[in-house]
């Protein structure tokens, strides 16, 4: 049985063309390619790459100015940070949430649109495995050339899983019976309609987007399409620690908010999804807002009396279906202040 595309450059000593990191006493990383005859250079001095070829990983070698460096193989979340760029790349933080909360199996059908410098493509790539399929979509040929220069480099030759389109999704999308599909762009909405009828029922969509504006229309388009299951939203923050002796604190700088992250399965055809018995907080939706799931627009409340049942819960500060608080009667909601705050990005 062969190995999977990849495997061989991530183990035993090291080769010709193999990435090589170097860690300098300062914690430091600097990231190559080994040839045979190169020379590494440095402000501490330098040393001959042939020093290293046929070396283990965790070989301690010197440069002429006598600094001594740590070498090793670049982690995947290490190549993606230190890789050429096109684009911003999907930070390690979202590509392991995307893959675990997306569900990313081996031998999975994955469709991907938004490919920048290639990150996200490589995790997905190594996830699915050379029995999945992976069919990225990039607008522009210039991210695209990046980005597959990018995933051959990691794992040594092009990945038998992988087809890479440049132009849009909405005009391309050929694809059936697709596992996941993951839009990392600007207007994930306007491209529900080819992604549910390529997603097969059950199957998960994904969207990557920055901004709250963005979000929230994602989460309303996905509403009111009809063809999936009630969103789930998030975001994730990574918070390192200084931990030495007794000295133990949070890290002064940390990876704050990079983007949200929602997820939505696909509804098998023909059904409807049910109607959420959550009540919104008030204030969420305007006086004139006819949006999914709302009273005006299912004309239910009026018909059934359920907006004086309504109305009454709030008079009374009755918890919501959801498990919310009790609000006394009159009282506003000043647990956001309606501004932003900032996020702690370094």
């Amino acid at each position: 049985m062969s190995e999977p595309t990849g495997a061989a450059r991530r183990r035993g000593p090291f080769q010709v063309g193999d990435q090589v990191q170097l860690t300098d006493p300062k914690g430091r990383h600097y990231t190559f390619t080994l040839e045979s005859g190169k020379n590494f250079h440095t402000h501490k001095g330098s040393f001959p790459h042939d020093e290293l070829i046929g070396a283990p990983e965790g070989t301690v070698v010197r440069t002429t100015g006598n600094v001594a460096y740590l070498a090793l193989r670049p982690l995947l979340p290490d190549y993606v940070l230190s890789m050429p760029r096109g684009a911003a790349v999907v930070y390690p933080k979202d590509a392991g949430q995307i893959l675990a909360m997306a569900d990313i199996f081996p031998g999975a059908r994955v469709v991907e649109a938004g490919v920048g410098s290639g990150s996200l493509s490589t995790f997905l790539l190594r996830a699915i495995g050379d029995q999945g399929m992976l069919h990225s979509y990039e607008r522009r040929a210039d991210f695209a050339e990046i980005a597959a220069q990018n995933v051959e480099r990691y794992f040594g030759a092009p990945h038998p899983a992988w087809r890479l389109t440049v132009g849009d999704l909405q005009d391309n999308l050929s694809d059936t019976d697709v596992d996941r599909v993951i839009l990392d762009m600007l207007a994930p909405w306007e491209c529900l309609e080819p992604v549910s009828k390529a997603l097969v029922p059950g199957g998960i969509l994904c969207a990557y987007v920055a901004t709250t504006t963005q979000l929230a229309r994602t989460v309303e388009a996905i509403r009111e399409h009809g063809t999936f299951n009630e969103p789930s939203a998030w975001e994730t923050m990574v918070r390192t620690w200084h931990v030495e002796g007794l000295a133990v604190r949070p890290d002064h700088r940390m990876i704050g908010h990079t983007g949200f992250l929602l997820t939505a399965r696909r509804l098998a055809d023909g059904v409807e999804p049910p109607m959420r018995r959550r009540r919104p907080a008030k204030g969420a939706y305007g006086e004139d807002y006819v949006g999914w799931g709302t009273a005006k627009d299912t004309g239910a409340a009026k018909d059934t009396g359920a907006a004086k049942d309504i109305g009454n819960a709030e008079d009374t500060g009755a918890m919501d279906a959801s498990g919310g608080d009790r609000r006394p009667s009159g009282g506003q909601d000043t647990s956001s202040g309606g501004q932003d705050t900032p996020s702690g990005d370094a």
